[in-house]
């Protein structure tokens, strides 16, 4: 390819020039090509490898210089000999003569290098070619990963580190590809090439471990291997990639939610020099924006647009505080270096004013911005402050001015006991004092001393203001005005599987609470569910949030409880209520690390009892509201908002910690639990101004003695006391290798769940079951990765049946057909795997699974000759129009059923009697199949011609098709002449309406006087009777699926060795004039040869035809030298013969008269060789997909 010219100081060095003129010079790579060059080469190639050189991807170049100058330009380089050369042709065509001209050489190479540019410019025109963010030093490295893996465009590369991989106990120098979709290694060391492609969803376990050997190591394990990587000259960076990587592919196993790049991102300039791509700067922009929403709370598609370092005027302790502003789209943050002193949220819904205040040494670059609420806040040493107000106004005016108040959080008391109520007083005072020195609302300062307050309870009437401000629900609440009435009014009176979940279980919820002894409390807690499960239906509704929602209802007002859930379901505990419960299963093997590490002495007793699995999930899903009293459990809840999963990590383990000895003489899980749970229900909250609430949990089963009251508040502290080390990012990292644990725990039970379901029904091993699942697994992800014909929520839904959750379209079914199927053979592989997918798509909606797609190999692997053969037939025969998709005939009944239930006649029943029947499956008889028509046997003979064109029997394959298609084709013609009219018309009439194919028209009767009987002389009447005695030795076929009186009519022997006559001569032409009501066969005799056209193909030799041939008329011959065969003995027609037909029986039969055919049919099929050959061909670079391990 051309490219823009660049100065190379030294032409030779490790460069071979092939050929050269005045101006030009083409070279080639020391030990690239035939010989490799030797030592001098195999260097050469270590160093171009170790070196990241382009050389490796173009390893010819073409290079410009002046006669008298001693500077080369490069101004095109190709990955082959012919690319080189083709440009180089170019150059001698049409640029030397012209260069002769000039006089000057600067001149002449400011032309040079401006024509070079044109044609690139041109180029990239025509092809509209888009100029992208990559550099050039990085567009190098795309073409050198998609070279050496065989990856399609479509696969982005992110980027790439130089590294060495442990292959055995050698370390092998060379680079690291990280891609969208997978991890790749390539090395080349003294003649020695090393590969490795490991798909991200394959990975189990990534680790960046430190040894005394290896200091820096990052490990990547997956189900059956695992890779070692060292030597990385920034390993934190490459980590934090890889785990961000397989985090995209996690979530895409999850809810097939794919990777999608960011366009929005600023540009980099065109020189610039760092080798980043623009996918790894969107990538960097997400992670940071991730952990900006999460420190703040703030809506989930909040960008952060970026951050500076500054200080902080606090007026509440006088002090310039250093830490970071954050801006993004809609808000400007603030937190300070040390996490506990202060932060602070400022939506720009609220701003009024932002203006640069004047600069001063003690104040330098002083930036002051006001609020609704009269609050001001006075940020300084700026760096960049101009840039920051401009991006600041910029934002403002996007910012619409919202409908929502927030209202004065002010308190009430309502409890007649003396003492609860000066503490509820002291608590509000508290308070409320704290608003006025450090604001109220969501600008307020947040400090030490509010986690505090927090953590000593908040008062009741406050508690529904203060959640929605420390969740951040407030923020999206005030940015969807209206959203939950709409969302409630389109919701209503619609019903699905959530929906009857919600009606189940709302008598469940808080029975024991007042609130929910009614209707009103219930009407609103229905309303609040349904509307989530409309507005999030991957989630829909899962058990447990009836009781979260149920105890947000009591502090909050309906929309607020609504978006409360919204923060808790979509921030706070991520995929924490989704169908598998992956958030919870995640935490609770993050609950176990903890105890490993805070509680060994009690985590091997807790593992051997089970325990700890068994309650993480209660405690977890409902945040303890499930297992603790009421008014104790809220104040959990109250922490839980503000400081977010660490308090319910905290007070775990000190639940565990304070029953550690009469755990560990626990014998059994049962006591375990019994412990655990008397100690739960007696965790109290004396300073609850509710009325007492009875307790439903009840764990106990024994009569001893109750265990004594534990304080909540206490309880919270020591949790803090004891464990309040434990920090988010610390959780998040240990999330991070749980979920990888646990959504690769899932495929595989998934996995398990299939094989175990459909083993019975194969004779595939499990083994081969497993392996078979992985590819079509594999082949469901490859259009994930690189786009398909069909959306992947569609053939990828958890929710459903194990059996259904993956599925493939026919792009899908194509690429594993030609590997396993063993009747994929040369061009014709694609047109049959279409006719097979159809055939299997058993509900016509353009998707098969794995069931529907094993019943259609296992056939054609361990089938016998018969099985076969009737899918080969049904392939031909069922597809297209000729039969109703199975959902339109249930359809087609429902409505018969409807129809005849309205009828008021006597014989309704009867109706209905045979609809029952027709519902019922019936198991499939040769009889029962459709009769094949011509068009549809012309299409079976080109696949069979085209089955054997790779076949090494593959003429004696061709001799016996000719022979079976010449006996069909006259069985069809003779079975014409017992068929009447009305009985031909009936035929037609399935032809248009198959979905009463199943429904036979009586037998048929030839009228008196159409045929003339034959005589014993006949030849027509002796060589059929020889045909038919031997149909019946080999099977007892019924050639004919008329039953007239004919027992004395037979069918002739079409074997090739009669040479004699052709089926057209069997009726004299006497004959033929006197007969009116004769077949169409005598006529289309004298037809065109459009039939012969249609029954060739591609495949096929120009030789071949497919009936036997008479001497006189010049017949052709088989492959290989067979008989000649006739044309004549074809009906040759403008069009389909509408009433040749022939039926499955006869099919069979007469394949069984060749014995080539009936050992091809009967040959076994290496399936293990089969399997083992399609996973060789996706993991060496296939197009579609490179698998590991």
């Amino acid at each position: 390819m051309w490219v823009n010219p660049e100065e190379v100081l030294l032409a030779g060095a490790l460069w071979m020039t092939e050929r050269a003129n005045p101006y030009f010079v083409l070279q080639k790579r020391k030990g690239h090509g035939d010989g490799g060059g030797g030592l001098a080469g195999l260097l050469v190639g270590t160093l171009d490898v170790v070196l990241d050189s382009s050389a490796r991807v173009a390893p010819y170049r073409i290079l410009y210089q002046t006669p008298d100058s001693l500077v080369y330009w490069t101004i095109a380089h190709g990955s082959s000999r012919k690319e080189i050369t083709e440009h180089w042709e170019w150059l001698e065509q049409n640029l030397l003569q012209t260069l002769s001209i000039f006089e000057n050489e600067n001149d002449i190479t400011t032309f040079v290098k401006g024509k070079i540019q044109g044609i690139i410019a041109e180029y990239n025109k025509n092809h509209d070619i888009k100029e992208d963010d990559d550099t050039d030093k990085f567009k190098e490295a795309i073409a050198k990963f998609r070279k050496l893996f065989g990856m399609p465009d479509e696969e982005k590369l992110v980027n790439y580190y130089s590294c060495s991989y442990w292959k055995g106990k050698v370390p092998r120098q060379g680079w690291l590809y990280l891609s969208i979709n997978h991890l790749c290694f390539y090395s080349y060391l003294l003649g020695k090439e090393a590969k490795l492609v490991v798909r991200w969803a394959d990975i189990t376990q990534l680790e960046k471990n430190v040894t005394l050997l290896l200091p820096d190591m990052i490990r990547v394990s997956t189900r059956c291997s695992e890779h070692v990587f060292s030597v990385f000259l920034n390993i934190s960076e490459t980590f934090k990639l890889m785990e961000q990587l397989a985090n995209i592919a996690m979530r895409q196993l999850l809810d097939n939610k794919g990777f999608e790049q960011d366009r929005s991102l600023p540009k980099l300039k065109k020189k610039s020099p760092k080798k980043v791509s623009a996918l790894k700067r969107d990538l960097d922009a997400r992670a940071k924006s991730e952990r900006y929403r999460a420190l703040f709370r703030l809506p989930k598609d909040e960008k952060l647009d970026g951050h500076t370092d500054c200080t902080l005027w606090t007026p509440f302790n006088k002090m310039h505080i250093l830490g970071q502003m954050f801006v993004s789209t809609n808000y400007i943050c603030f937190t300070s270096k040390e996490e506990t002193v202060c932060s602070l949220i400022i939506p720009l819904r609220e701003v009024t004013i932002v203006e640069k205040a004047d600069s001063s040494s003690v104040l330098p670059s002083p930036l002051s911005i006001s609020t609704k609420n009269r609050m001001t806040f006075l940020f300084a040493n700026l760096k960049d402050r101009d840039f920051l107000v401009q991006r600041i106004s910029d934002f403002l005016q996007q910012t619409t001015s919202k409908m929502y108040f927030e209202r004065e959080i002010t308190g009430s008391l309502n409890s007649s006991d003396d003492e609860v109520r000066a503490k509820e007083f002291l608590k509000e005072q508290g308070w409320k004092n704290h608003f006025a020195e450090y604001g109220q609302g969501v600008c307020m300062y947040r400090t030490e001393k509010t986690k505090d307050l927090v953590l000593k309870g908040i008062p009741e009437n406050m508690r529904g203001e203060l959640w929605l401000l420390f969740s951040g629900a407030i923020n999206e609440m005030a940015t969807h005005p209206g959203y939950y009435e709409d969302l409630v009014e389109k919701s209503m009176g619609k019903y699905n599987l959530a929906t009857e979940e919600i009606e189940r279980d709302l008598h469940r919820s808080l029975p024991e609470h007042p609130a929910f002894q009614n209707e009103m409390g219930i009407a609103a807690l229905r309303r609040v569910l349904t509307a989530y499960a409309f507005r999030n239906p991957s989630i829909g509704y899962c058990q447990a949030m009836n009781i979260v929602t149920s105890v947000l209802l009591l502090y909050a007002k309906e929309e607020e409880a609504f978006w409360l859930l919204v923060a808790l379901c979509e921030r706070m505990l991520p995929d924490y209520y989704n169908t598998r419960v992956v958030g919870a299963l995640v935490d609770q093997g993050v609950f176990e690390e903890l105890a490993h590490e805070y509680v060994p002495q009690l985590y091997d007793c807790m593992q051997d009892l089970g325990v700890i699995s068994t309650i993480s999930l209660s405690w977890f899903l409902t945040l303890f509201l499930s297992v603790m009293p009421f008014e104790s459990a809220v104040v959990v809840v109250d922490c839980f908002f503000y400081e977010g999963i660490k308090v319910i990590f905290q007070l775990a383990l000190s639940v565990l910690d304070a029953n550690i000895h009469k755990l560990l003489n626990c014998k059994d899980d049962g006591e375990a639990m019994t412990v655990l749970g008397r100690y739960l229900d007696s965790v109290t909250n004396k300073d609850s101004t509710l009325p007492p609430i009875p307790h439903l949990h009840s764990l106990l089963t024994d009569d001893g003695d109750p265990h004594p009251e534990v304080d909540i508040f206490k309880l919270i502290c020591s949790s803090y006391e004891k464990f309040g080390s434990i920090r988010a990012d610390v959780i998040e990292q240990m999330r991070f290798k749980q979920r990888l644990r646990v959504i690769q725990s899932i495929e595989d039970n998934t996995k398990r769940n299939v094989v175990r379901t459909i083993v019975t029904e194969t004779a595939f091993s499990i083994d081969e079951l497993e392996d078979l699942y992985i590819l079509f697994k594999a082949e469901h992800l490859a259009s994930c990765y690189w786009g398909g014909t069909s959306n992947p929520t569609d053939r990828h839904d958890p929710s459903l049946p194990y059996l259904e959750q993956y599925r493939m379209d026919l792009e899908q079914f194509k690429g594993l057909f030609t590997l396993l199927f063993p009747w994929a053979c040369g061009s014709h592989s694609d047109s049959l795997a279409l006719r097979l997918f159809r055939l299997l798509d058993q509900n016509a909606d353009a998707l098969i699974n794995f069931r529907e797609f094993i019943n259609g190999l296992s056939v054609l692997c361990h089938g016998d000759l018969t099985e076969k053969l009737k899918l080969l037939y049904k392939m031909h025969v069922l597809p297209g129009k000729h039969l109703l998709p199975q959902l339109f005939y249930s359809v087609y009944l429902a409505l018969l059923y409807n129809a005849v239930k309205k009828m008021h006649t006597p014989d309704y029943r009867t109706y209905l009697r045979l609809w029952n029947q027709e519902t019922k499956t019936k198991p499939e008889n040769m009889k029962d199949l459709p009769k094949m028509n011509q068009g549809q046997f012309i299409e079976l003979c080109k696949t069979l011609y085209n089955m054997f064109s790779e076949d090494p029997n593959e003429q004696e394959l061709y001799h016996a098709t000719a022979t079976v298609t010449s006996l069909l084709l006259e069985m069809g013609e003779v079975g014409k002449l017992f068929c009447s009219p009305s009985s031909k018309d009936e035929v037609e009439h399935e032809d248009e309406e198959e979905e009463q194919a199943h429904i036979r028209a009586s037998r048929c009767q030839v009228p008196n006087g159409q045929f003339h009987r034959r005589s014993q002389q006949d030849p027509f009447y002796s060589s059929v009777e020889e045909s038919q005695t031997k149909l019946s030795d080999i099977g007892g076929a019924e050639p004919l699926s008329c039953t007239a009186p004919m027992e004395d009519i037979k069918l002739e022997d079409s074997s090739p060795k009669d040479t004699g006559t052709s089926s057209a001569m069997l009726i004299s032409d006497d004959e033929t004039k006197d007969d009116t009501s004769m077949s169409s066969y005598s006529v289309l005799s004298a037809g065109s040869h459009e039939l012969d056209e249609k029954l060739q193909c591609e495949d096929i030799a120009e030789d071949t035809v497919l009936v036997r041939s008479t001497g006189s008329q010049g017949g052709e011959r088989l492959p290989g030298g067979g008989a000649p065969l006739n044309r004549g003995g074809l009906p040759h027609s403008a069009s389909i013969d509408k009433d040749w037909a022939i039926t499955f029986e006869q099919f069979l039969a007469s394949v069984l008269t060749e014995q080539a055919l009936v050992l091809y049919f009967e040959k076994p099929v290496e399936v293990a060789a089969r399997i083992t050959n399609a996973k060789n061909v996706r993991k060496l670079g296939h197009p579609y997909i490179g698998i590991s391990g």
